[in-house]
């Protein structure tokens, strides 16, 4: 049995954010967050309304720092969602990764999302779990946790 004086808050926190907005063709990033903060990891992709003939795509991407030197893909990524045949609006595709999937070398993570042909609605979040050192902290995006 879990102790029930721990908040969900507590065990996962919200460390990156792509926000919620109509995105035009191209690629946004959350900030590199430190891998080593955490031993778990997800990335929600949500998909709002997506353009005529959209894709969306999205993948998980490591860096040796917080920098962002030598990006690459840590081979964790999401089925191309697109709207095209069958519609694949309002879904949400889920990543899970752990820290110690990273490449020797690299310390850092962020979630990485593509939107192609039309513009179209879209959110990316990254949450720590089970933090390593206490307390965690949130996003600087993050205004308020009620508990």
């Amino acid at each position: 049995m879990t102790n029930p004086n721990i908040l969900p808050s507590d065990r996962a926190r919200l460390m990156g954010v792509i926000d919620p907005d109509a995105y035009g063709t191209g690629t946004e990033t959350t900030a590199w967050i430190a891998a080593e903060d955490f031993n778990n990891f997800l990335a929600v992709i949500s998909a709002g309304t997506l353009g005529t003939s959209a894709t969306l795509d999205a993948k998980i991407e490591e860096a040796e720092d917080g920098s962002g030197t030598n990006p690459q893909d840590l081979g964790k990524s999401i089925a191309q969602l697109t709207q095209a045949g069958t519609d694949q609006s309002d879904k949400q595709a889920l990543i899970n990764f752990r820290a110690d999937e990273l490449s020797d070398g690299y310390t850092h993570v962020r979630v990485s999302m593509t939107v192609g042909t039309a513009t179209s609605d879209a959110a990316a979040y990254l949450f720590g779990f089970d933090a390593r050192y206490e307390p965690a902290t949130d996003a600087t995006s993050v205004d308020e946790i009620v508990s």
